[in-house]
C-alpha cells in the first residue's frame, strides 16, 4: 500500500495526448455547435441516431480496408473477456450502416435520412483542431441513387456553416466514377506510376499496391510532378458517371451554391463512388477540412446487406470551434445566473435553499453563495458570474421572512418576499 501511494503521489496525472478537457469557460462553444447541428439537421428532415461508442472490429476492418491508415495505424483495438475483438469508434458512417442492416431500415421509406453527434477515437498525430478522441457532426442519407439527396447533403453543410457565422471557405468537389469506368482509370495510373516509383515518397509507393487513387492526394512536394502529369480520371468517366455529376452541378447551381471542381480530390475505398466534396477555409492549409463527405453505394453489401445507396458527410466540432475563434464570430453565450443568493448568516441556509428550489421552478438560474464569507466578498461573486440581482440573507431577513433583493446594474436595493422573487427578477 505505501508504495502505491508513493506512486499516486509522484505521478502528475495529466489527459491523454491527444484529448483535451472541455472546460466550462468553453462548453458555451460546443454547446453552440451542437444546438445548431441538431437545428439544421432536423430542419433537413434528419432524425437523430446513436450507436455505441465501440463495437465488433470487424465493422471499421472490413470496410476500412487493409491499405488505410484506420486499420493499420489509428484503430484502437482490444479483446474483450469473452474474447471478441472490439475497437473504438474510428468513424461514424461505418456502423450507423450495420444498425441500418441490423434493424432492417430498408423497409422503412426510403431515403432514411439520419444523423449524429459523437465521439471518435483514432490513434493519430494531435494537430491544432484534430485530436485523438473528436466529436464530429454525421449525416447520412441512405437509399437513394439521386444525385439531388447528394446535393442535399452539401446544402445541410452549408446551412449549418451559414448559421454558425462560419465564412470564407471554399467547397471542393469531384466525382471518382463508380465500379463501371474507374477500374479502367487505376490501371491506367498504375501504368504511368510504375516507371515513377524511384521517384515518389514511400508512402506512395505503398498506395501504389493497396490505394492506388490516393497517389493522386498526397502533398510531398517530390510527389507534385508525377501528380501534374497523371492521366485524367474525368476521361475516363462513364456515360452515367457524367450525367449524375451534371446533374448534381444543375442542383448545386439552383441553390446559388458555388464550389471548384477539384480532379485531385479522391477517396481511397472501393465502396465510395462519384460524388467526393470538401470544405476548406481560406484561412488554413492542405490538411484543414472542416467537413468532407461523398457517395458510399457499394458500403452496405460489405455489411451483409443488400446493394443500397448511400450519401453523407463528417464535420468535425474542435476544428469548428477553431475557426469560429479565428474569426471571431459571434455565438450565444453560456446563459448568465439571473439571481444570486449572498448567504450571509449560515443559519439561513434553509430559507435560501427554499427560495432557490421556488425560483428555479419558475425556469429561472439561480446560484447559492457559499456561507461564512462577508456580504462584500458575495457581491463581488454575484459580479464575476455577471448575475442580474442579489438576494441577502442574513439574520435581519432570516428574522423577517422577506428578502433583500438588490439590483446589479443599478446597486438598488428593495424588500420583496419569498413568494415575490422570481417575478421581481425575471427577465
Amino acid at each position: 500500500m505505501a508504495d502505491s501511494d508513493s506512486f499516486a503521489k509522484a505521478q502528475k496525472f495529466l489527459a491523454p495526448r491527444g484529448t483535451a478537457d472541455v472546460l466550462p469557460d468553453e462548453w458555451a462553444y460546443w454547446r453552440f455547435v451542437r444546438d445548431t447541428a441538431e437545428r439544421v439537421c432536423e430542419s433537413f428532415g434528419y432524425r437523430r441516431i446513436e450507436t455505441p461508442v465501440f463495437g465488433h472490429a470487424g465493422v471499421w476492418l472490413r470496410t476500412s480496408g487493409s491499405g488505410t491508415d484506420i486499420v493499420e495505424k489509428e484503430m484502437y483495438l482490444f479483446e474483450d473477456r469473452g474474447g471478441d475483438q472490439l475497437a473504438l469508434r474510428p468513424e461514424g458512417t461505418a456502423d450507423v450502416m450495420r444498425s441500418y442492416v441490423e434493424h432492417g431500415m430498408a423497409s422503412l421509406p426510403q431515403p432514411v435520412r439520419l444523423y449524429y453527434v459523437a465521439p471518435n477515437f483514432r490513434y493519430d498525430r494531435p494537430q491544432a483542431g484534430r485530436y485523438r478522441q473528436h466529436t464530429q457532426l454525421g449525416v447520412e442519407a441512405v437509399g437513394d441513387p439521386d444525385a439531388l439527396l447528394d446535393a442535399e447533403v452539401i446544402d445541410v453543410l452549408r446551412t449549418f456553416f451559414t448559421q454558425l457565422g462560419l465564412r470564407d471557405y471554399t467547397i471542393k468537389l469531384n466525382t471518382i466514377g463508380d465500379m463501371a469506368c474507374r477500374p479502367a482509370y487505376v490501371e491506367a495510373l498504375r501504368g504511368y506510376y510504375r516507371p515513377l516509383l524511384s521517384q515518389v515518397c514511400d508512402d506512395c509507393r505503398t498506395r501504389f499496391e493497396k490505394n492506388p487513387l490516393r497517389l493522386l492526394d498526397c502533398k510531398e512536394e517530390r510527389c507534385q510532378p508525377a501528380i501534374a502529369g497523371a492521366p485524367r480520371l474525368h476521361d475516363y468517366l462513364c456515360q452515367d458517371c457524367r450525367d449524375h455529376f451534371q446533374r448534381l452541378r444543375d442542383c448545386l447551381a439552383a441553390l446559388d451554391i458555388e464550389y471548384a471542381i477539384d480532379e485531385r480530390l479522391v477517396r481511397g475505398l472501393d465502396y465510395y463512388t462519384r460524388t467526393v466534396f470538401e470544405f476548406h477555409p481560406a484561412i488554413e492549409g492542405a490538411q484543414s477540412s472542416m467537413g468532407s463527405g461523398g457517395r458510399y453505394d457499394g458500403l452496405i453489401e460489405l455489411l451483409g446487406g443488400p446493394p443500397t445507396p448511400g450519401v453523407g458527410f463528417g464535420s468535425g466540432f474542435e476544428r469548428l470551434i477553431l475557426n469560429l475563434k479565428r474569426q471571431e464570430a459571434e455565438i450565444s453565450l453560456e446563459q448568465d445566473p439571473t439571481l444570486f443568493i449572498a448567504l450571509v448568516a449560515a443559519e439561513a441556509a434553509p430559507l435560501a435553499l427554499r427560495l432557490a428550489d421556488r425560483v428555479r421552478s419558475e425556469g429561472l438560474q439561480v446560484v447559492i453563495g457559499s456561507p461564512g464569507r462577508s456580504l462584500r466578498t458575495l457581491l463581488r461573486h454575484a459580479d464575476q458570474k455577471r448575475a442580474s440581482y442579489v438576494a441577502i440573507i442574513g439574520r435581519k431577513e432570516l428574522e423577517s421572512g422577506d428578502i433583500t433583493l438588490r439590483a446589479m446594474h443599478d446597486h438598488t436595493e428593495r424588500t420583496v418576499g419569498v413568494d415575490e422573487v422570481a417575478d421581481a427578477v425575471r427577465p
